[in-house]
């Protein structure tokens, strides 16, 4: 009996050392707080991203989009930049006379400057004429035009040809 009343003692005092000893090695731990935040889930590539994408990678054989999709309006033309140092274009967006809302957004590359007009429209309901408008829209650039060629994501055409 005096046996295993001892190696149940021994057992004991063990397992109360370890625990004490982790105890004491883990303190020192997690000393420095860490912020954690929660970061949003990464989002899908809307419609024109993936185009923009689409056009880097097969530049410059690329098709037109068919049908209209209000995140590709066609461009109907870009003025021409006084220099290549330039970080903004202006473009003329053809969009729909019901629209609310319309605009131009870029994708760059370092060979690439794709843009497209968007349009947002008042409402699904309703009829509208589907006449076009035309309308000016500056477009910033995160870095200098340089020697990129700029791109209609909509035709997939070269919008400042040279000459």
């Amino acid at each position: 009996m005096r046996g295993s009343h001892l190696s149940r003692t021994r057992t004991l005092t063990t397992v109360l050392a370890l625990a004490v000893s982790g105890t004491a090695v883990l303190s020192g731990c997690g000393q420095k707080q860490q912020t954690v935040g929660s970061a949003p889930p990464p989002k899908k590539p809307d419609a024109f991203e993936q185009r923009a994408d689409q056009i880097v990678r097969q530049w410059p054989k690329v098709s037109p989009v068919t049908g209209r999709k209000q995140a590709l309006l066609p461009l109907a033309g870009a003025d021409r930049p006084k220099d290549t140092g330039v970080r903004e274009i202006t473009v003329t967006v053809g969009h729909s006379a019901c629209d609310v809302r319309f605009g131009a957004r870029s994708h760059e590359s370092k060979d690439l400057v794709v843009i497209t007009g968007w349009g947002k429209r008042k409402s699904a309901k309703g009829m509208c004429t589907e006449q076009l408008a035309t309308d000016k829209v500056k477009v910033q650039l995160k870095s200098a035009l340089g020697d990129r060629k700029v791109v209609d994501a909509a035709t997939g055409k070269e919008l400042l040809k040279k000459g």
